[in-house]
């Protein structure tokens, strides 16, 4: 559970887009391994930090940290999309940043007993939480129709009915309960692409975003980001993949281009009926990795950076977006 384990993508792109300050308070809603928070705590001298994380394994590493940093690290066990819960019980209300860092990282990945991937045989898990529902669950239990909407919706695979029903078949068989057996139905169902990716990587991306509602926690961990700002504060998203991406830049959209005919600073409730923007979106188009921290870590080539910074105008209910 060394933190050398894994090499946090973009860590100086998103500690300059945050513009860490003293006496600030910071929130690292996908701690993993802690790169962004130690880059947040040592570019400062009194901040202080929120590790959340819903892996207990971040959690101990976390804690293991904050021996380094004392009380200037603080780490909350849960989902990142309730981090306005997770820091009601610590008294916050607000903050200056939030940082997100998507998806699975490499301890995790690497890890064959936890079963992301399909390089290593493995029990068929991907609960980044350790708890509820596996993957072997959903392989096991869900009917064609559901695996096949699942695998195309989350993995965009275009044969996922090929995938599925061959799933049926060999579960039919035998139990699917290791990450060998699924990655070996999925290959004989997808043709190797030319880009050399292997044929199992959409249907397993898929199955860990089913099984770890990763889309839907990322909405909710986008909508709390917005309550939680202060003026000013900033909101930086490292996604991994297109449906991450689509997800982070279609609400930042709609947060920005809210009341565009009047001032951002005037009331949200206003005689003309316009709701003013919550945030103020500072890529225009993505930060991505430079050639050379992509040479050093493959998994760099697909991180996509956005950062917004909050605004002065109240938090947009639901229904007004």
């Amino acid at each position: 559970m060394s933190d050398k384990q894994h090499i946090t993508v973009l860590t100086r792109e998103t500690i300059e887009a945050m513009a860490p300050r003293d006496n600030a308070v910071y929130v690292d809603g996908t701690f993993g391994r802690g790169g962004i928070s130690r880059a947040l705590l040592t570019a400062t001298r009194t901040s202080k930090v929120y590790g959340i994380d819903r892996d207990p394994e971040a959690i101990e590493v976390g804690r293991a940290m904050a021996k380094e940093f004392g009380s200037r690290l603080t780490m909350l066990h849960g989902p990142f999309g309730a981090m306005d819960l997770l820091l009601a019980g610590e008294q916050v209300k607000s903050v200056d940043g939030i940082a997100l860092d998507l998806g699975v990282s490499s301890p995790q990945i690497d890890d064959p007993t936890r079963g992301f991937s399909f390089r290593d045989d493995g029990p068929l898990d991907m609960r980044m939480s350790k708890s509820g529902p596996s993957a072997a669950d959903a392989v096991n239990h869900l009917d064609e129709r559901e695996l096949a909407d699942i695998i195309h919706r989350f993995g965009e695979e275009r044969h996922s009915r090929r995938v599925a029903k061959r799933i049926i078949e060999g579960r039919n068989k035998a139990p699917i309960t290791r990450t060998r057996q699924l990655a070996d139905i999925v290959r004989s169902s997808v043709p190797r692409s030319a880009d050399g990716i292997d044929p199992a990587t959409r249907t397993f991306q898929a199955l860990r975003i089913y099984v770890n509602d990763e889309l839907e926690e990322l909405r909710r961990g986008l909508t709390a980001a917005e309550n939680l700002l202060k003026p000013m504060g900033r909101l930086a998203v490292v996604s991994f993949h297109s449906l991450e991406d689509r997800t982070v830049k279609e609400f930042l959209r709609r947060r920005s281009m809210l009341g565009t005919a009047i001032s951002r600073h005037l009331p949200a409730a206003n005689d003309r009926g316009f709701t003013p923007p919550s945030f103020r979106i500072l890529t225009r188009k993505p930060c991505i990795p430079s050639a050379e921290e992509m040479r050093r870590n493959s998994r760099a080539r697909s991180a996509k950076l956005r950062v917004a910074e909050r605004t002065d105008a109240p938090a947009v209910r639901e229904n007004a977006a």
